[in-house]
């Protein structure tokens, strides 16, 4: 298979009232975590852009449904936009203590998300990523963690993720191998940097 490159537009939008509390709330409790000296390969998106590309998407109808999961969830701010925006949002991280804090957000605004504490890593992807090199954060060695969620990588419509430079084509490997035909990444690269991609293949219904 192979992933296209959709067009869609990385602009700012109009934030909700409650998007602007929620991302300010969000950035308080990330700089306290930061100051407290927590060394992880957590770092924060632009989120403001990232609502932007994320409506965008949810209003073009260029997502095959509606199920969302954020590789790499850290404190959990994509997942629940996108659980904002009436995605079925999931999020997976491998720092405990990084799923602890975004369940904690997620749920003082009452956002619907179920985070998942383990590797987004489908089972027999390891091999493939070790067989790629050496990653500075990627790391397989939690549980799997779709068998906690119920779901498989492929009944997942959006996957967003930030990963690292020597990630980024490893994260687009996964995706095109276990992805569900007709789903979408979304990748943030830094600055104004997005990519929206699909699998190839025919566009299921929506569910």
């Amino acid at each position: 298979m192979a992933l296209i490159d959709l067009p869609l537009a990385v602009e700012p939008v109009p934030l909700p009232r409650e998007v602007k509390r929620f991302l300010r709330a969000a950035a308080q409790r990330i700089e306290t975590y930061h100051q407290a000296g927590h060394v992880t390969g957590f770092v924060p998106s632009d989120y403001e852009l990232v609502y932007g590309v994320l409506k965008r998407l949810a209003d073009s109808g260029l997502a095959r449904g509606s199920r969302f999961c954020e590789w790499g969830s850290g404190f959990g701010v994509v997942a629940s936009l996108a659980g904002m925006l009436d995605f079925d949002s999931y999020g997976i991280e491998i720092e405990g203590d990084l799923v602890v804090a975004a369940q904690g957000l997620a749920e003082d605004f009452g956002v619907a998300v179920e985070f998942a504490h383990g590797s987004f890593v489908p089972r027999g992807g390891e091999a493939k990523l070790h067989a790629a090199g050496n990653y500075s954060w990627l790391n397989t060695d939690a549980d799997y963690t779709y068998d906690e969620l119920g779901l498989d990588p492929d009944d997942f419509d959006v996957i967003f993720a930030y990963p690292w430079p020597d990630e980024e084509a490893a994260t687009g490997d996964l995706f095109d191998r276990y992805a569900g035909e007709g789903a979408v990444l979304v990748t943030y690269h830094g600055s104004d940097d997005f990519r929206v991609r699909r699998r190839a293949g025919r566009k299921p219904k929506r569910r």
